[in-house]
């Protein structure tokens, strides 16, 4: 997934999405538009409370659009949209949750966290789920973002370690449907 950020002043607190302006940016610079066509239109979607500038704050998922009104390719959200509002789909109630594994790494090494330079750890297993500073390399920066999400209202449901050092999951949902 290839995120973008743009920063905004709005006029005043906005909880709504819909009450949002879209917005657009140059799509030939990121590669989703051609040169010679590259306003990319930014639709709102959801709001979350900025946990790092807090305050009146806040976050936008946006879908981009071409000013003609239709899904960039990129745009992976709006099938995914239209598929969840089927009628015969909504009736079933579909749930989501997604596990996300990352590895950390050492600032200036580009080595994983909790690896010797150079060299690998001992076999895996007591990292899975491991506790205590020779196991769970990271978890200061694996707390933060948990308490990052919790706070912006993201629907996280958990983190944990995962089997090797450095390497971290975090869970989303289950959420209803597209939210």
């Amino acid at each position: 997934m290839d995120l973008r950020s743009k920063a905004r002043t709005l006029d005043g607190p906005v909880s709504d999405p819909s009450k949002l302006p879209k917005w657009n940016y140059d799509g030939s610079s990121t590669g989703q538009a051609p040169g010679e066509d590259s306003e990319v239109i930014l639709y709102p979607q959801a709001i979350f409370r900025d946990p790092f500038r807090r305050g009146n704050n806040i976050l936008v998922i946006c879908d981009a659009y071409t000013p003609a009104g239709e899904p960039i390719p990129t745009n992976k959200r709006y099938n995914a949209a239209k598929i969840f509002s089927n009628p015969d789909v909504e009736k079933e109630v579909p749930w989501y949750g997604i596990e996300q594994e990352y590895t950390l790494l050492q600032k200036d090494a580009k080595w994983p966290l909790g690896w010797p330079v150079g060299g690998y750890p001992g076999p895996q297993g007591p990292y899975y789920c491991g506790i205590g500073a020779d196991k769970a390399f990271g978890r200061d920066i694996v707390d933060a973002h948990y308490k990052a999400c919790l706070y912006a209202g993201v629907n996280i449901s958990g983190i944990n370690g995962e089997v090797m050092p450095g390497q971290w999951e975090f869970q989303v949902g289950p959420s209803v449907g597209i939210s």
